[in-house]
C-alpha cells in the first residue's frame, strides 16, 4: 500500500464495484421486461448469426447468471440460464451481443483478431508482472540493485501487454452491442422504446470493462512512478 496505488488504483476499483452494481441491478431491472414480440435470447442470438449468414456457430445453454459468453475455438455461443429462453429485454440484449463477437470472429474483424493473439501476453503479464516488480523493489537499495533495476523493467514490460489487451478489448465490446443494436432495429425485433432500454443494459454491462481498463492502466501507471522514483 502506497500513496500512488490510493490516488491511482483505489478510485478504479470503487469505480469497478459500482460498475458491477449497475450490471446487475439493470439486468435485473430488464430481466422483468419482456419485449413485445416475444422474441427470447436464442431468437435474438440466430437472428443475427442467419442475417450475417454464419451457419456454423451452435447457441447453447450454459449454468450459471451473466456467465453469457461466445467461444471461438469450438464456434459455440452460450446464453445464460435467465437469458436462454427468456423473452426479456435483457435476455434479447445480451444474447444479441454475444452474437456481435461471433461476427467478429466469422469476418475476422482486426480488433478481435489483435485481441486474440494478446491473450497468452495478458495472462502471463498479469499474473508474472506485479510480481517481478515487486520483487525487484523488494531488494532495490541492496548489493542487487542492477538485478532489481532488470526485474522491475521486465516486470512493467510483461504487466504492459496486459494492459494492451485491456485496452483493446474497448472497441471489441463496444462494437459488438453496436453490432447487435443496428440489426434488432433493421430487422424490427424491438421498436424504438425497447432498443433504448437494451442500449441501457449494454451500457452497463460495457462500464465494467472500462472500469478494468481504467484500473489496469492506474497500476501500470503507479509501477513506472514508483520505477522512477527509486
Amino acid at each position: 500500500m502506497d500513496l500512488y496505488y490510493l490516488i491511482l488504483v483505489v478510485p478504479t476499483l470503487l469505480l469497478s464495484l459500482w460498475a458491477q452494481f449497475m450490471v446487475k441491478s439493470t439486468f435485473s431491472k430488464f430481466s422483468k421486461v419482456p419485449c413485445s414480440r416475444r422474441v427470447t435470447g436464442t431468437d435474438a442470438a440466430n437472428l443475427l448469426l442467419t442475417s450475417n449468414n454464419i451457419n456454423d456457430v451452435k447457441v447453447e445453454a450454459v449454468a450459471g447468471s451473466l456467465t453469457d459468453h461466445y467461444s471461438p475455438s469450438d464456434k459455440k455461443l452460450r446464453l445464460s440460464e435467465p437469458v436462454y429462453g427468456s423473452t426479456s429485454i435483457a435476455a434479447v440484449g445480451v444474447a444479441a451481443h454475444e452474437a456481435g463477437h461471433a461476427i467478429q470472429h466469422a469476418t475476422k474483424w482486426g480488433p478481435l483478431v489483435m485481441r486474440s493473439t494478446l491473450v497468452p501476453v495478458a495472462n502471463i503479464g498479469s499474473k508474472v508482472g506485479p510480481w517481478l516488480a515487486i520483487a525487484g523493489l523488494g531488494i532495490s537499495g541492496t548489493s542487487y540493485g542492477g538485478i532489481a533495476q532488470m526485474l522491475f523493467n521486465i516486470g512493467i514490460l510483461l504487466f504492459s501487454g496486459a494492459v494492451l489487451f485491456y485496452i483493446i478489448t474497448l472497441p471489441v465490446e463496444f462494437n459488438a452491442s453496436n453490432r447487435a443494436i443496428a440489426i434488432l432495429r433493421s430487422s424490427k425485433v424491438l421498436d424504438e422504446s425497447e432498443l433504448r432500454n437494451v442500449k441501457k443494459v449494454l451500457n452497463a454491462a460495457a462500464l465494467t470493462y472500462v472500469a478494468s481498463a481504467l484500473t489496469a492502466i492506474m497500476s501500470l501507471l503507479r509501477l513506472i512512478l514508483i520505477r522512477r522514483n527509486r
